[in-house]
């Protein structure tokens, strides 16, 4: 970890403070629960218009069309392209290091 600090006493970290945020995600063929992450006091829907092309989501079931569960992981990666709708639920704070942590 790096603290810079300016002339002003104002620091400077390369950590960057996530939230991890349950939400509900319809793909083309699947529905999808888990976690994703949004960095600092972006909104969800920031998360999601990024250039990556994937976005990563922890805590992952995948469901079937008739609602059956069809997988269960600790991490899953969803191509941006197949994405319908994302319906964000609550917010929580996700402390470094932790097994929630997509940096650890």
């Amino acid at each position: 970890m790096t603290i810079h600090y300016d002339e002003k006493g104002k620091f400077f970290s390369d950590i960057i403070t996530k939230s991890q945020v349950r939400a509900t995600i319809q793909t083309r063929t699947h529905r999808i629960e888990g976690r994703i992450f949004v960095a600092g006091n972006e909104r969800p829907k920031d998360a999601l218009n990024v250039d990556e092309r994937f976005l990563a989501v922890t805590d992952a079931t995948v469901f079937g069309a008739a609602g059956e569960i069809l997988e269960a992981a600790d991490f899953i990666a969803i191509n941006r392209e197949h994405i319908i709708w994302v319906i964000p639920h609550e917010v929580e704070p996700v402390k470094e290091g932790s097994p929630h942590d997509p940096a650890a």
